[in-house]
């Protein structure tokens, strides 16, 4: 088969890792890629928002299937491009995708559904934003209706935080149209979790589990991230648990994306709180999670690609998805001054010297190559650091190592990745006589 995969981040070096160990690929492509996803293909200078110049591209190399990475070429229309051509794309209509670009119409259907959320209201007047969050009191989430790149959510401690994140987003215009209208909603607490499907139609087949740590300080503090790390699966998430809540918040979303005449393929990512009252859904993507694909797809025991085809054929009830019980944690490397702007331009040298040890692999981002041919970090998260190991603490040494091995001046990583979940793992280890 001929690939054509979509994206430059983290997400597509580990996906073109998984796609390159099919017998059934003869040949990958990236667009645009990076230097990790050129080591298993060819990489191709179109941007993953140029749905006509993807689909030239498609045809004229007779690309046989298109793997989207990122959501924006979705919600640009890339899969329905794609089905006008004649082309198998592994991802959502633009229409389908909206459970991801659209706040209010992933919560609608919830609704519809009867799929436990968060309470909720829309705004397109800042004036009502301000009294409502005025009148309920914090804390309070708000979020920017459309894709904000992972920058959209505001979780307010106060009501002057909630505040300054409306006049933000809908009189300052900090997020463009993102944020012209906000989604406002009650706080849950409780563990966040991200849960994986493969969907075609109504039928959803397991991924499995991941933990995000969305905050750039140790102990999930300072400002929100795009993810400086994962851990896979969850400790406390099981894979009884983890079907479980399938049947609670994915699968009677099918089924009313179905009624309601826009039919979901692709991977869902569910992100959801589990609270004490059960667990509720916090919101929907319509991909792989970065940093969650870094630390899920290499526990993948089964071939990816033809798992694919047959969420394109509608046949994915016959698909063979297996992974192992090894857990991950996946460490992010970003550029000093991440999030706001990094610093640039400095050597990473090392990544053979991570990469030798037992268990650990190295995806890139946002690296380049100088005019000298040495690799260089480019932006903001720029590397991953992924080990996999029968136990937890032994994934997160062995992650641990493989950071320390790599030697880039402008590092700036979390050091408590996997702590809390290891303590969780812990705790039910002593409880239950089973190594952590």
């Amino acid at each position: 088969m001929r690939v054509l995969l979509v994206g430059s981040g983290g997400r597509e070096h580990a996906l073109a890792a998984s796609l390159s160990r099919s017998p059934v690929l003869d040949t990958l492509f990236t667009a645009p890629g990076n230097p990790g996803t050129a080591l298993f293909g060819t990489n191709v200078a179109i941007a993953v928002d140029d749905v006509p110049g993807l689909v030239a591209f498609a045809l004229g190399e007779r690309i046989d299937l298109v793997v989207p990475g990122p959501e924006a070429p979705l919600v640009a229309g890339l899969a329905d491009a794609c089905l006008v051509a004649g082309i198998a794309c592994a991802g959502p209509t633009a229409q389908a995708a909206q459970l991801e670009g659209s706040k209010s119409f992933s919560k609608a259907i919830c609704d519809a559904a009867g799929i436990p959320t968060a309470r909720w209201e829309r705004f397109d007047d800042a004036a009502l934003a301000h009294a409502f969050v005025r009148r309920r009191g914090a804390p309070i989430v708000v979020k920017a209706d459309g894709l904000a790149a992972g920058k959209g959510v505001v979780v307010a401690a106060t009501v002057a935080e909630a505040e300054a994140a409306i006049t933000a987003m809908m009189e300052q215009s900090s997020l463009g149209v993102a944020g012209a209208s906000v989604v406002i909603e009650e706080y849950l607490e409780g563990d966040e979790v991200s849960l994986f499907a493969l969907c075609d139609g109504e039928t959803a087949v397991l991924i499995g589990a991941a933990q995000d740590h969305k905050r750039i300080g140790e102990g999930d503090t300072g400002a929100n991230t795009g993810g400086m790390g994962a851990v896979s699966p969850p400790a406390f998430f099981d894979r009884a648990t983890q079907e479980h809540a399938l049947d609670l918040l994915v699968r009677p979303m099918l089924r009313e994306m179905v009624r309601v005449g826009t039919p979901f393929r692709g991977v869902i990512f569910a992100g959801l709180m589990l609270t004490p009252e059960g667990p509720s859904l916090i919101e929907y993507n319509v991909r792989f999670g970065d940093p969650e694909a870094q630390a899920l797809l290499p526990r993948l025991r089964t071939d990816l690609l033809p798992a694919l085809v047959a969420l394109c054929d509608g046949k994915l009830a016959q698909a063979d998805l297996r992974f192992s019980d090894d857990a991950s944690v996946a460490v992010v490397l970003a550029g000093r001054g991440y999030p706001g702007t990094p610093a640039v331009g400095s050597p990473i040298r090392g990544i053979d010297r991570a990469e030798a040890m037992t268990g650990v692999r190295v995806f890139q981002a946002a690296t380049a190559y100088d005019a000298a041919g040495s690799l260089i970090g480019h932006g903001g998260r720029v590397l991953t650091v992924v080990a996999t190991a029968p136990t937890l603490m032994a994934a997160r040494d062995a992650a641990y190592a493989g950071v320390a091995a790599i030697d880039w001046p402008d590092a700036i990583w979390r050091r408590d990745i996997g702590v809390r979940a290891l303590q969780r793992a812990l705790d039910a280890a002593e409880e239950f006589g089973v190594s952590a």
